[in-house]
């Protein structure tokens, strides 16, 4: 799979006793860590990648990539009344001839205002080329949930309805679905579509635009992230590669007179030299509250292992590019390679994950930035990870009402199968 490559070169080194004793201290001094459910690696799914959703009544739902029937599940964490929680499967992909309703699901799931909950595969549809699906999970009036395919990609010759989605959606304010793809378009390097209901409640799939549509790709190539909105219906994401330095890009979709949309690159990674802006970014952008970007990169940055990136539009209509925060890949470095993008507190902290790195057997870390009063932002490791269960957490967080985070853990695969967790700053 495209998005990690690389990441096997880095070197997992341990931290000196008094570095590690710090951290822990540090840790166990602000937050809760609690492990809600470790996944066995057999019919309840293993290696959960992507985020969780939230309802109201306070279950969790994700999917992991593998386990269940071999190509993952759409799973459901619900607290029990011993004060755990309890652990079901809605869905188990590849039941069908072909794997006609998808396999190893990519991206976080999302609810629309019924209670259905939307996600993509990255494979399987039942075509030749296996371009993966847009699929629909219904509850029913038994307790178990329908799932329905309302698209599978490669549908079009050449593929130029896109390939293998590895991120979530999103819902505009009239029930159209958002997301891209990381592989064929029509340039071959991914697309952003949209899918559109229809009234005999078959959808209809749209390309907004297809990247590698630029001399070297400097309008960017595989998406691997999902895309934002804003309030006017601009687009916001990022490609993994690409852009004038190669190092992927963040782009803006804006709708224009001819019923079409423009892209606009609003960043190109790798402009500085060493990739000192960052390499590679494969999380989800967010925006603060006076429109800021915000988002990470999994390489580049000072030391060549990510960074946490903020970009700011300025009056001339250009957005400039500043690193909030580089990470190391030193002994005792407090996380490397953040895989995911970031959520913001209701007082302005920035949380989110790193994939590697961190005391202890570099198996990852939940961290939080801070805005200075003077400005610039701290940086602080809120969660060390031993593999035990958690290993490499390389989700987004989500927060709840009362301020908890929750995430998933991938697992080391061979003794750990992947695991949900909630902190409690």
């Amino acid at each position: 799979m495209r998005r990690r490559n690389g990441l096997s070169i880095i070197i997992r080194t341990l931290a000196s006793l008094a570095a590690m004793l710090m951290l822990a201290g540090d840790a166990a001094a602000q937050v809760k860590y609690k492990s809600l459910y470790r996944f066995t690696g057999g019919k309840d799914g293993a290696v959960p990648v992507y985020g969780l959703v939230l309802d109201q009544a306070g279950n969790l739902y994700g999917t992991t990539t593998s386990g269940g029937q071999g190509y993952g599940v759409a799973f459901k964490v619900t607290p029990n009344k011993k004060g755990g929680r309890t652990e079901s499967v809605l869905y188990s992909f590849c039941r069908l001839t072909a794997c006609a309703d998808g396999a190893q699901p990519g991206g976080a799931l999302i609810f629309d205002k019924a209670g259905n909950l939307y996600g993509t595969t990255t494979d399987g549809g039942g075509r030749a080329l296996n371009g993966g699906t847009v699929f629909e999970l219904s509850p029913n009036q038994s307790g178990g949930w329908k799932e329905s395919v309302i698209y599978a990609f490669c549908a079009l010759s050449r593929c130029v309805d896109g390939a293998n989605p590895y991120s979530g959606l999103v819902f505009d304010q009239a029930g159209n679905l958002y997301g891209t793809t990381s592989n064929a378009g029509a340039n071959g390097e991914g697309n952003v579509f949209e899918l559109s209901p229809n009234r005999d409640g078959s959808w209809t799939e749209s390309v907004l635009y297809s990247f590698c549509s630029v001399a070297n790709c400097a309008d960017g190539q595989n998406p691997y992230a999902g895309v934002i909105l804003d309030q006017t219906g601009n687009i916001y994401g990022t490609t993994g590669y690409g852009g004038t330095g190669s190092g992927g890009v963040v782009f803006e979709l804006s709708p224009n007179q001819k019923g079409g949309w423009t892209e606009s690159v609003l960043h190109s990674f790798c402009s500085l030299k060493n990739c000192a802006d960052g390499h590679g970014p494969n999380g989800d952008l967010i925006f603060d509250h006076t429109g800021n970007l915000y988002g990470t990169t999994n390489s580049g940055g000072a030391h060549g292992v990510g960074a946490v990136f903020e970009l700011t539009p300025k009056q001339n209509g250009a957005w400039m590019e500043k690193v909030l925060h580089s990470f190391c890949q030193l002994a005792g470095c407090t996380g490397q390679v953040p895989n995911a993008g970031l959520v913001f507190d209701q007082t302005g902290n920035l949380y989110g994950t790193t994939v590697f790195g961190g005391t202890g057997g570099g198996t990852g870390v939940v961290f939080r930035m801070t805005p200075k009063s003077g400005g610039g932002w701290s940086y602080r490791v809120v969660h060390n990870f031993l593999d035990k269960p958690g290993a490499e957490p390389g989700s987004a967080l989500i927060l709840d009402p009362a301020g908890n985070l929750y995430g998933t853990t991938e697992g080391d695969t061979s003794t750990t199968f992947g695991s949900v967790f909630e902190i409690t700053p």
